[in-house]
């Protein structure tokens, strides 16, 4: 049997290196899962992002916030009473990450009840973000739920 000299370490380290890299390649092929842009206007909104932002912060100083419940019917979200119709505009888009041809983007009214509902009938099984924004007395309010639809 020959002698293990330092040279044959170097060729099995350097071995085992290529190896691993191989495998992480081969093994955890991450390129191709699909990764959309989650709007065409990227570059756009992010100069206007500050804005977004104090919406946010707005929003979460709220005493009472919008809260959203899950029923076969739909998702349904309901604002605190003090939200009226004729002062407030609301809209909302439910983004879908892997597939932006899921996505929803809609300005409604609210019922008698102070809520809406995005029907089940169109929404698919998966994961979305709904971003739920609101303008009260020329105020901009916005919050983002995460929602998993079954």
């Amino acid at each position: 049997m020959k002698n293990f000299t330092w040279g044959h370490g170097i060729v099995v380290a350097l071995a085992s290196f290529i190896i691993f890299i191989l495998a992480m390649l081969f093994l955890f092929p991450n390129g191709q899962k699909n990764s959309e842009m989650v709007t065409e206007h990227y570059y756009e909104e992010e100069l206007q992002y500050q804005s977004v932002i104090d919406a946010k912060n707005r929003a979460d100083k709220l005493q009472e916030k919008p809260k959203y419940s899950q029923a076969q019917n739909g998702i349904t979200l309901t604002f605190p009473k003090d939200i009226k119709n004729s002062d407030t505009k609301v809209s909302f888009v439910l983004n879908r990450s892997d597939d932006q041809n899921l996505d929803i983007k809609k300005s409604v009214q609210l019922d008698a009840n102070n809520a809406f509902t995005i029907p089940a009938s169109v929404l698919k099984p998966g994961n979305y973000t709904l971003r739920l924004s609101w303008v009260k007395d020329k105020t901009d309010y916005r919050l983002d739920y995460d929602v998993i639809w079954k």
